[in-house]
């Protein structure tokens, strides 16, 4: 996959990580847009670092989408750790 497939899954990666943990968050749509594709490349770094799964050129890959999507949950749960709920 590319750059531009990479950004795509993450946008829709946050999109997802969004609905699971609902809520308001310190960054908003766009701190979550970028949540979302920087959990998608970590997912993917990891997926293919230590789970040995390598990164495909298949933008449907299943394992791929679990990994950015688990990526940018992980992202945004250390977002709202750090950050709190600063939109009060």
């Amino acid at each position: 996959m590319g750059i531009i497939s990479w950004i795509i899954l993450g946008l829709l990666a946050g999109v997802v990580a969004k609905v699971l943990l609902p809520g308001r968050d310190p960054g908003g749509f766009i701190g979550t847009t970028f949540i979302g594709i920087a959990g998608a490349f970590i997912g993917g770094w990891i997926s293919a670092r230590w789970l040995d799964h390598p990164i495909t050129k298949d933008f449907y890959d299943g394992a791929t989408w679990v990994a950015a999507i688990g990526g940018s949950l992980v992202l945004l749960i250390v977002y709202r750790l750090l950050f709190g709920n600063s939109r009060d």
